[in-house]
């Protein structure tokens, strides 16, 4: 059997060390494919594959077509729409995601993008403190659970809102548990995104839900893109001079973000939310002990197709 790493943002050395140990333990073989810069390569490196690890590479359905001997795929990380599950599933290949490898680091980010906030990004002024001020967390899974865990640290009033989760899971946690995304927003100074980019939650997050927002609002996205209605967004900063948005995933109007809103908006350079030594190294071993249980012993426990 053999098993691809395919990354163009690689791995750490460290990681791929591990990924190897696991890897050869189970008398496989490992192939590297780094820093990539054409599609023909990765189509050429997959024709032998029976499993790939990859992190935010697209694997569409050419990329099935080409590997005739794939059985898996793992994303490793939380989100996976970088991956055609349709494809997938036709091509009867199995593919998982590796949640919690990076939840503490996604959450130490939303946490730390709130202080550089409500630091006025660290420009000199004097800003305002989180201790005392209500936190909303919009879908409470993994990384919701670790930036909850995190912001009571620093003695924040904490609400979730997860639609796929009971009132009751949330109060056990010592959480409080609002029963809408209205509501979330409407008691919330603080929001923090933890949602996928679904058919249902694109688009989702606009005018209506932002403009409820508590004067001094500030809305952290780590989550992704697509969850954003970018013209409601807009809409609200225009409208809103306390209409603060921070985020790990740069929009399509960063441009004019940036030109008419730059007190006001920040964004990473780069999507930068699991990029730690850790969760590195936690998200590619990981996959590869996945994708060894799966080939040795039919394990699926986190497929997603």
């Amino acid at each position: 059997m053999k098993i691809l790493i395919a990354t163009d943002k690689p791995f750490a050395a460290i990681a791929v060390n591990g990924i190897r140990k696991v890897t050869e333990e189970a008398s496989y073989e490992l192939a590297l494919l780094e820093k990539y810069t054409e599609k023909s390569q990765l189509l050429e490196a997959v024709a032998d594959a029976d499993a790939i690890i990859v992190r935010s590479d697209i694997v569409d359905n050419e990329v099935f077509d080409a590997a005739k001997q794939l059985k898996i795929v793992v994303r490793a990380g939380a989100g996976y729409d970088n991956i055609d599950l349709t494809a997938a599933t036709e091509h009867n290949v199995c593919v998982m995601n590796t949640p919690g490898q990076n939840a503490n680091a996604v959450a130490e980010l939303a946490l730390g993008l709130m202080v550089y906030g409500v630091r006025n990004f660290y420009n000199g002024t004097s800003g305002t403190e989180l201790k005392g001020k209500r936190l909303g967390i919009h879908a409470y899974g993994n990384v919701g659970r670790n930036v909850a865990r995190i912001a009571r640290g620093f003695g924040m009033e904490i609400a979730a809102f997860d639609p796929y989760l009971s009132a009751e899971a949330i109060v056990n946690e010592g959480i409080e548990a609002v029963s809408s995304s209205e509501e979330l927003y409407k008691t919330c100074q603080f929001v923090s995104l933890h949602i996928p980019a679904t058919a249902e939650t694109k688009n989702s997050i606009g005018f209506n839900l932002l403009s409820l927002m508590p004067k001094g609002a500030m809305l952290i996205n780590t989550a992704r893109k697509e969850v954003i209605d970018e013209a409601g967004l807009l809409r609200v900063m225009e409208e809103r001079s306390d209409f603060r948005y921070l985020t790990d995933v740069t929009p399509s109007i960063h441009s004019e973000l940036t030109e008419r809103f730059a007190a006001r908006y920040f964004s990473t350079p780069k999507k930068m939310g699991a990029q730690t030594a850790e969760a590195n190294i936690n998200a590619g071993i990981a996959a590869a002990k996945q994708i060894v249980g799966f080939l040795k012993d039919g394990i699926d426990r986190f497929k997603v197709n």
